[in-house]
């Protein structure tokens, strides 16, 4: 059975999200986390590569080994992206546990969320080129961040509202949008 992680705290969303409604490029999710999540990982990793190793069949000193699919932003805080399509799509819940099918619910960078998701290994079909991928197993809305603009796991929807439980804040019935009053990056003077 594979490892899945999920987010102990809430996690910020940040950069593009297209995580109720694709974007030309399908569905994506970026999120912050910290050095123990991806300590676990890095673990994790390990025993994933060796796994990839065993099952490729051309000469191990040709082989390629794909960055993590992680990257550091800052001290102790790392990018994790996740992307999939419709087929794939994890169950996404708001805080109850209720399965949130509003695809305009405005879910972008600083929103909150918990995360449920494993490491698996891959082989590309050129079957020298090796790594590790993050697929999401559900998502838990936990606060929704609203902007101006546009900046499957193996769970079903009751699967994903066990694995986070209950928490208080965003309801899919009952929507508390958060409006951030600082200003943006880029403001017009007219």
């Amino acid at each position: 059975m594979r490892n899945i992680h999920v987010t102990p705290e809430p996690v910020t969303l940040e950069g593009y999200q297209a995580v109720l409604k694709p974007s030309k490029f399908g569905y994506t999710l970026k999120a912050t986390v910290g050095d123990d999540l991806i300590s676990q990982l890095e673990t994790e990793r390990e025993d994933c590569l060796k796994w990839a190793e065993s099952k490729i069949s051309k000469p191990k000193d040709r082989c390629v080994i794909k960055p993590t699919p992680w990257e550091q932003v800052s001290d102790g805080k790392y990018l994790i992206k996740f992307s999939w399509s419709e087929d794939k799509k994890p169950p996404i819940v708001d805080t109850e546990g209720t399965p949130i099918n509003n695809v305009d619910t405005p879910v972008y960078a600083g929103s909150k969320v918990k995360l449920g998701f494993i490491q698996k290994p891959y082989i590309l079909k050129d079957g020298t080129t090796y790594g590790t991928s993050l697929k999401l197993s559900g998502v838990q809305i936990v606060a929704i961040q609203s902007e101006v603009g546009v900046d499957s796991g193996d769970l079903d929807e009751q699967g994903a509202a066990e694995l986070f439980g209950s928490t208080a804040g965003f309801k899919a019935f009952e929507p508390n949008v958060t409006v951030d009053a600082s200003p943006s990056s880029v403001e017009d003077d007219f």
